[in-house]
């Protein structure tokens, strides 16, 4: 499992960007933007399960990044990704962190993100 605060620390490092904690309502959720442009390139949230599959209310730690259309059909073949939670569901994928184990891939996707967002 990938942790937030490893994705946190990455995009930190990476981009110099913190994350905003932008919903009063939801304490959780942070939102990564460009500091120029203010356009999002992620969102972590903590949502129930039953949001994405299954019928638990288990809060998982999911992270939501744009992609192709393409790219997206690709990875929602895999039970890691999913249609996006909260955002357009064509252009963003909601990745559970829970059932991710693979860091560079995850980075690969932050990072053509960062890109589609410039």
């Amino acid at each position: 499992m990938i942790t937030r605060e490893k994705i946190i620390a990455y995009v930190a490092d990476t981009y110099d960007v913190q994350p905003e904690y932008t919903f009063k309502k939801f304490p959780s959720y942070c939102v990564f933007k460009h500091p120029r442009n203010h356009k999002w390139f992620g969102l972590m949230m903590l949502i129930p399960q039953n949001k994405l599959y299954g019928d638990s209310e288990t809060e998982i730690a999911v992270i939501d990044v744009k992609v192709t259309p393409e790219i997206g059909d690709i990875l929602k073949a895999n039970k890691a990704y999913y249609p996006a939670y909260h955002m357009n569901k064509e252009h963003w994928i909601t990745i559970d962190l829970t059932t991710i184990d693979d860091f560079d891939q995850l980075t690969d996707l932050i990072d053509d993100s960062f890109e589609s967002t410039k």
